[in-house]
């Protein structure tokens, strides 16, 4: 078995993720907690080894505590991506709970989830590299680039250049986008993202540094494509506090369980960051935003149970009264006897205006200009208030 080092991992703010050489194939084992957010940086590395040719991919899940069903398409959509373009993808060696998740789904025995993980593992040292395309596809827009440098900002003819360094650069946005599709967010919004962030890259290009412009350009418009689903891909608003503190929740809960010798508590957590154990807990509450649960979603897995809209309590018609009730009591009190007794029967007792009359031996036409006067009286007097 041949073990060589293939990149160092560039994806460590959110994702830990050791590679190497066994043979033909290329070996990526993820470790600790495959969440959401990290099946985006998992996406990118899968889909650039694919990009660069290498069309055999093992994904070691051996080292891995959970994964979500976010990472569980990941892994299915590249290994659809590896057939299309004739080679594979499997994800040997899964254990306890990110075994039954892909049992659950479906997706174990597609993914050759039971086999043993790959032996061997990546050497101590590893060498920096980036995958992107060859240099001599780049020759036209550093060119373009490197004359657009050379004039004046108020030339015409400098954006000239400008547009045919985008139009050529183009299909690189693309395809970075289209790493990304499939995980809830718009295709055509995930290409309006991946084209801004290839003009940020067009415009802070400097062709001086001697590097070609799609190693420039790829990092750039993928961490614009990430900032999209980190600022704006979420269900529920979470302040970025929290969001940057879950990443680092995600990072250490692996190493404290393995120097604690069980599962980290919230507190131990926030002991190892240094802050507040409520801070951890609202971070982990945050962590089901992204995706909030669907209102018609059944309760407890039961169709026959109804939905969460079932449970939700309708507007209460007389709660908009409440006010105008209590507002209006001291005023009936303080209004004279006939008057309290009017409206008692008119509206407490539901007597007609004759019967009113009736009762207090007065005229029927004496009992309505009372009325009249009386709620006239008592209208002003809210209004005043």
């Amino acid at each position: 078995m041949e073990t060589m080092p293939i990149e160092k991992n560039r994806y460590d703010s959110v994702l830990s993720l050791e590679t190497w050489r066994n043979g033909d194939d290329e070996v990526l084992r993820p470790s600790g907690i495959l969440d959401y957010a990290a099946s985006l940086d998992l996406r990118v590395a899968l889909f650039e080894r694919l990009d660069a040719g290498q069309m055999r991919l093992t994904v070691d899940l051996s080292r891995l505590r959970l994964l979500d069903c976010a990472a569980a398409d990941t892994l299915l959509r590249a290994q659809l991506e590896a057939q299309e373009r004739g080679g594979a993808l499997h994800a040997p060696g899964a254990t306890d709970l990110v075994l039954d998740v892909l049992e659950i789904i479906g997706a174990a025995k597609q993914l050759r989830a039971y086999d043993d993980p790959p032996a061997g593992s990546p050497p101590v040292e590893e060498t920096d590299g980036d995958e992107t395309d060859p240099p001599s596809q780049w020759t036209t827009v550093n060119e373009l680039l490197r004359q657009a440098a050379a004039m004046d900002r108020n030339d015409p003819r400098r954006n000239a250049l400008r547009e045919r360094a985008i139009e050529h650069s183009l299909p690189l946005a693309d395809r970075l986008a289209r790493r990304f599709h499939g995980m809830g967010e718009s295709p055509a919004d995930l290409s309006q993202v991946a084209a801004l962030g290839l003009m940020k890259a067009i415009d802070g290009f400097d062709p001086d540094y001697g590097t070609d412009f799609g190693g420039y350009a790829t990092p750039t418009i993928v961490g614009e494509l990430k900032r999209y689903f980190r600022d704006k891909g979420w269900g529920v608003h979470v302040p970025r506090r929290l969001q940057e503190l879950r990443i680092e929740i995600n990072r250490v809960r692996d190493t404290l369980g393995q120097r604690l010798g069980r599962s980290p508590t919230p507190r131990d957590v926030a002991d190892h960051l240094g802050v507040d154990e409520d801070q951890i807990l609202e971070a982990l509450v945050a962590s089901s935003a992204y995706r909030p649960v669907s209102l018609f979603a059944p309760l407890g897995g039961d169709d026959d149970a109804g939905t969460l809209a079932d449970v939700l309590g309708d507007d209460d018609r007389d709660i908009d009264g409440v006010e105008f009730r209590q507002a209006i009591k001291p005023l009936i009190a303080r209004l004279p006897e006939r008057e309290r007794r009017i409206l008692s029967l008119r509206f407490y007792g539901n007597r007609t205006q004759a019967q009113i009359a009736a009762d207090l031996g007065i005229s029927q036409m004496h009992v309505s200009r009372l009325l009249s006067r009386t709620l006239d009286g008592l209208r002003r007097a809210l209004l005043d208030g």
